[in-house]
């Protein structure tokens, strides 16, 4: 039988490589043979991605909800794929940061346009009745999207504005941890004890977000990014780029929730019913009250002193959110 020279081309390429590693090509030519041929359903493991959703009632809109999640889930690891690349680059230029940030803008973009699914895809009624069931798991037990916070800007950033003009770089990770904003949304404001979703959360991941806090202390996004040199920092479409990222992930993202809160935990325009696993989602969602910004040095002061004021102002306006 006769090989065509582009086939051969290939096995002596092949022979080549595995050579050069130490390895038999005619092995890894007998494993092929025996291989069975690949299929889309193998390839992503469907039968076990579409088994995931195991409700736990029997109201049908439940599985929505869970599945909404999972996908939400799946695009935060997403945009950690991609920040980890931007955080372990070495070429130090404004294409590379551009081409990856813009990446993690159309996952956002997608998670803030899909929301609709969670704003108005379930019945209110049924979820009123199987969040019950949920206590006191709580969509703020999301470690991805706590992990994304901190590859994106140094700790201190993430300290509850209230007191953030008391830590600084220098402050110890274990210090600034315990003052980071989200865990106000978790603790009783009266007692200031803690709910058990927050101590849940803090025993599972504590350790895991501690590790990642040590890693990125000099390398963050926001690191990379003033460590970049001068002309590369002030590309203009990095700059937008950047102004992007912050405001979809702490405006536009928490805002779609804060909307999400709003059709199912308001009763009327003076009452609402506590979010599952007991967070304080009134005081905790508003973009204005978190202030979380990963980039302060590309906004200027009147912009940061506002942020998120007037979609909030939208948000709280009863004639808003009448529907």
């Amino acid at each position: 039988m006769d090989i065509k020279p582009e086939i051969a081309e290939r096995i002596y390429q092949l022979e080549d490589k595995y050579r050069n590693s130490g390895q038999d090509l005619g092995d890894y030519l007998d494993g092929l043979l025996h291989q069975r041929y690949l299929t889309y359903w193998d390839y992503i493991q469907l039968d076990t991605l579409l088994s995931l959703q195991i409700p736990r009632t029997h109201f049908p809109d439940e599985e929505i909800f869970i599945m909404y999640h999972q996908i939400t889930e799946l695009y935060f690891k997403l945009i950690i794929h991609e920040q980890k690349q931007i955080i372990d680059d070495k070429l130090q230029n404004a294409a590379f940061f551009i081409q990856k940030i813009e990446r993690i803008n159309r996952y956002f973009k997608a998670l803030i346009t899909s929301f609709e699914v969670m704003i108005n895809g379930m019945e209110r009624e049924q979820f009123l009745q199987f969040r019950m069931s949920l206590l006191p798991a709580s969509g703020f037990q999301s470690a991805q999207y706590r992990m994304i916070e901190l590859y994106a800007t140094p700790m201190e950033n993430l300290v509850h504005h209230s007191v953030r003009d008391q830590f600084t770089a220098d402050t110890p990770r274990d210090k600034l941890y315990e003052n980071i904003y989200w865990k106000k949304g978790a603790t009783d404001t009266t007692t200031g004890e803690k709910t058990l979703t927050l101590k849940q959360f803090e025993y599972r991941y504590t350790p895991r977000f501690m590790r990642i806090a040590r890693q990125v202390k000099d390398s963050t996004i926001y690191h990379k990014y003033l460590q970049l040199p001068d002309e590369e920092r002030k590309n203009p479409n990095l700059i937008r780029a950047m102004k992007a990222l912050d405001t979809n992930a702490n405006v536009n993202w928490p805002l779609m929730h804060l909307g999400s809160a709003y059709r199912y935990l308001r009763k009327d325009n003076s009452t609402t019913i506590d979010a599952s696993g007991g967070t304080n989602w009134r005081d905790y969602l508003p973009p204005s009250f978190q202030k979380v910004i990963f980039f302060p040095e590309i906004w200027d002061e009147d912009q940061k002193t506002n942020w998120g004021k007037e979609w909030v102002e939208h948000m709280f306006n009863p004639e808003n959110t009448k529907n």
